[in-house]
């Protein structure tokens, strides 16, 4: 199970005793809204692509989309989301828990600036019931992200 993975992972920074389980879903950007009673915009979604024959993880604000002329500036290449048993096979999540967190090695990590407007952030944590709470210096931090890109077209939240 990707949640113990990631609990056992998240040791490392001494964070695991906050992660969140729920009792409902929160594999979606709205279910997780509500699971934590909290505006989608605050939700850290990780999305997956395929950049250069690579699985790339970029985890953004859970209220924008990828703006493809941005992806293709950054990246050199269009963007190209991965299939549900690539997520599994390349990250080591499934689709509804994946997170920047005790994932598959060489596998990059990003972070998008739409992210930078918020104090805290709720990514999930390798399930599709689960997250944890993080300020933007702490998810820096576990994330061990390559980089900040701006990728997403922004809205307010």
């Amino acid at each position: 199970m990707s949640i113990g993975r990631v609990r056992e992972y998240l040791k490392n920074y001494g964070l695991e005793n906050r992660i969140q389980e729920f009792d409902v879903s929160s594999a979606t950007v709205e279910l997780a809204a509500i699971a934590l009673n909290c505006e989608p915009c605050r939700i850290a979604k990780t999305l997956s692509f395929s950049v250069g024959g690579k699985a790339i993880l970029i985890v953004t604000a859970g209220d924008v989309k990828i703006d493809n002329s941005k992806f293709k500036a950054e990246f050199e290449t269009k963007a190209k989301m991965l299939t549900f048993e690539e997520v599994v096979d390349l990250i080591g999540h499934s689709v509804g828990g994946v997170c920047p967190f005790a994932i598959n090695d060489g596998v990059n990590v990003y972070l998008d600036e739409s992210l930078k407007r918020f104090d805290t952030v709720f990514p999930a944590c390798g399930s599709s019931n689960s997250a944890i709470e993080l300020t933007i210096e702490e998810l820096e931090k576990c994330s061990n992200f390559i980089k900040w890109v701006d990728v997403c077209k922004l809205k307010d939240c």
